[in-house]
């Protein structure tokens, strides 16, 4: 079970509301200077920070919406209807309430550890090696928070010290490369094997709720790789330590990693499994950070979030029917993340054989002969995570509206069929566990295919399946934990660094155990130069990693991002593939490279006159 539940802490200049029991329902006000005096109090306040993390604004709902804008998934709106606001239809304003929203709550986290360090001494009671590790964890948690706004809006207002008035409020914009080197300072020295705080993730019994040392070192690869490619999004040569300097620190920290008993989950999907069920790293320990939530609504415990039920599988809203539980309430999810054509192709390692087999980017709407079938499902063997993440199914109710969910109806017979003859057909308790593949009996409690596409249920993500949690669902909120850093991750940050670094020849094997685990073809050794390598391990990220939340800024650091957004446009414009989403589905890939950073909220500008114009193009 989850290690640590979130109380919010609320501060705000001076002054704070907090409880020192977390679970507490009703907190109090007090001051700082009637705070930190003793050990209960300072652990609070070290939950306050991390709570950051969890807030609606960060990873709780919105960064999804603003993030997901990528070559690999878009916004598919309520009911087809067309959405024209938001970065996440990459369509934003300066006044933008998610990107507003964002930026504050990354400098209300800054403030709140700048509070914490400059209040840990007064606490006497405190035992020096808890209070090590806390000061190390706020101390990357600031960095981290400060990785993030250098992530989006490049050149930002850099402070580490509190603000206690509502004086002095004017702070120009403090170069980002003096900011990375800030945020690599501190992520550094609070991980350092000898002398830094942050515990193993050992110590920690692989719970990884808790910044660890790994986690530390993982993030800090991830912010050399982008810090190695920030070059392309400014349009200008890279520096001699932007094509070495950069990547032999990503190297050498995303290696450190490797020896701290981190491991892949022996299935990919028993990593989501994990994720949904409110349990850490029962396989291996895959997990290294994750924003944890808890609770469902209707608990003393309220520190829900969103992911599962803004990306999760289509399904009927059954949270108002306590009778209705377990397999016949699988959870409600809005459905608004759908996956573009392009990911599919990223699936398909081999066209296959069979000529009547329609391109995956027609979300196989004529597979219906059992040839075609019969190539989807040699096509699924190739990678088991393409029908994990992309479902081709809702969920049912055989008896009527409200009666509960009884199985999944397939909307194709090839997908089907690929679907429910491997073993990743773990969607709870629903089906037989003795199908026998290529035939055309479907599985117990599973209906039929339609033959008719009426949604964009073929391309609809999977990765977080509400199904799992334990509790009764609510309709909006769930337990489920984000997914920061995971091993998988970190083994692609060393085959990518060792690639630019020395060409391919020690990268093979990191990119070929992801690969293994996912059903892929390994990758021969010698097969690829450095090019072809690089594009392997930009398309293995996307496969492994997507709706992961990564995508957007991976791209961005390749200098990729407007090209692949705008190579999607003409296709998603002529309709086909994409007729089933918004409307307006093109719009989102017509970008330019303003969309490499994001505006600077209009709300800051009005009250920090120090800032006197925004990122470029807004």
């Amino acid at each position: 079970m989850k290690a640590i539940k979130y109380a919010l802490i609320s501060m705000m200049m001076g002054g704070l509301t907090a409880s020192c029991n977390f679970l507490d329902k009703e907190p109090y006000m007090v001051t700082i200077d009637t705070y930190f005096n003793t050990s209960d109090e300072a652990t609070s306040y070290v939950t306050g920070v991390y709570a950051i993390l969890g807030q609606s604004s960060f990873y709780g709902a919105d960064y999804m919406y603003l993030n997901a804008g990528d070559d690999l998934s878009h916004y598919g709106g309520s009911g087809r209807a067309p959405a024209t606001r938001g970065l996440i239809c990459n369509n934003a304003t300066v006044s933008d309430a998610a990107v507003t929203g964002f930026w504050y709550t990354l400098y209300s986290g800054i403030n709140r550890a700048n509070i914490f360090l400059e209040n840990i001494d007064r606490v006497a009671d405190m035992d020096e090696k808890l209070k090590s590790q806390y000061i190390a964890e706020v101390r990357f948690l600031r960095a981290f928070y400060y990785f993030n706004l250098v992530e989006c809006w490049g050149d930002v207002p850099f402070k580490t010290e509190s603000t206690k008035d509502v004086v002095g409020l004017d702070i120009p914009r403090t170069d980002k490369q003096t900011i990375y080197d800030f945020i690599i300072k501190e992520m550094a020295e609070v991980s350092d094997k000898e002398t830094g705080g942050l515990l193993t993730a050992s110590e920690l019994n692989y719970q990884p709720g808790r910044v660890s040392k790994s986690a530390a070192w993982g993030i800090l690869a991830r912010v050399y790789l982008f810090r190695a490619g920030e070059y392309h999004r400014d349009n200008r040569a890279a520096t001699e330590a932007e094509k070495t300097t950069y990547y032999e620190e990503a190297l050498k920290y995303a290696k450190l990693v490797e020896g701290e008993g981190h491991s892949l989950a022996d299935d990919y999907w028993d990593f989501f499994i994990d994720l949904c069920s409110d349990r850490y790293n029962t396989t291996a320990n895959e997990s290294i950070w994750e924003v944890e939530f808890s609770g469902n609504n209707t608990t003393d415990v309220k520190a829900e979030g969103r992911i599962g039920n803004i990306i999760g599988l289509a399904g009927p809203d059954l949270s108002s029917y306590s009778n209705i539980v377990g397999a016949s309430d699988p959870g409600y999810a809005y459905e608004f993340m759908f996956a573009t054509p392009k990911l599919y192709r990223l699936y398909c390692i081999e066209q296959p054989s069979d000529a009547n087999l329609m391109s995956l980017e027609v979300n196989f709407n004529n597979a219906t002969d059992k040839e075609a079938a019969k190539a989807v499902n040699e096509l699924k063997l190739k990678d088991e995570r393409f029908l994990w993440n992309i479902a081709p199914f809702v969920y049912m109710e055989a008896g009527g509206k409200n009666t509960g969910v009884t199985g999944r109806k397939f909307y194709e017979q090839g997908m089907r069929d690929a679907f429910l003859a491997h073993d990743n057909n773990r969607s709870y308790s629903y089906g037989n566990t003795t199908w026998e593949k290529n035939t055309d009996e479907p599985k117990k409690g599973d209906y039929d295919y339609n033959g008719v596409f009426t949604t964009n249920i073929a391309r609809a993500c999977a990765k977080y399946r509400r199904e799992y949690e334990a509790d009764k669902k609510d309709k909006n909120s769930t337990a489920i934990n984000f997914p920061i850093l995971r091993y998988s991750d970190v083994l692609l940050m060393i085959a990518e660094a060792e690639n630019e670094l020395h060409g391919p020849a020690n990268a093979y094997s990191y990119l070929n155990q992801v690969r293994k685990r996912a059903g892929a073809k390994e990758v021969a050794e010698g097969s690829l130069n450095q090019e072809t390598f690089r594009q392997m391990i930009k398309d293995e990220r996307a496969r492994e990693l997507c709706f992961e939340y990564t995508r957007r800024f991976d791209l961005i650091r390749w200098g990729d991002y407007v090209e692949n957004m705008n190579a999607l446009y003409n296709t998603a414009r002529a309709g086909g593939e994409w007729n089933q989403g918004p409307t307006n589905v093109y719009t989102y890939f017509n970008i330019s490279s303003t969309y490499n950073y994001f505006p600077i909220p209009d709300a800051e500008l009005a009250v920090n006159k120090a800032i006197t114009k925004n990122n470029p193009g807004w």
